[in-house]
């Protein structure tokens, strides 16, 4: 399953990154945040808009925003 398909609040940890889909300074500033492959997840909410972006990613203590197009280039596994 990818990222901005996992349901709220659940536990999972990122398995995959397809780092070519992403611009190399997008990977790049994911990277400086913790955000690749065995890093565990949750997804605390999404935005309301039409496109549900952007998609807020708790990770470790911190609560990071995402594009939804940088989460469906990760793969997760629940936990």
């Amino acid at each position: 399953m990818t990222l901005d398909s996992l349901p709220p609040l659940v536990r999972a940890e990122i398995v995959h990154v397809d780092w070519d889909a992403l611009a190399p300074e997008e990977g790049k500033r994911l990277r400086a945040l913790g955000i690749d492959q065995g890093a565990r997840v949750a997804i605390s909410h999404r935005g309301i808009f039409a496109g549900r972006d952007p998609i807020a990613l708790m990770i470790g203590r911190m609560t990071v925003a995402l594009r939804r197009v940088h989460a469906k280039a990760m793969t997760v596994r629940e936990i």
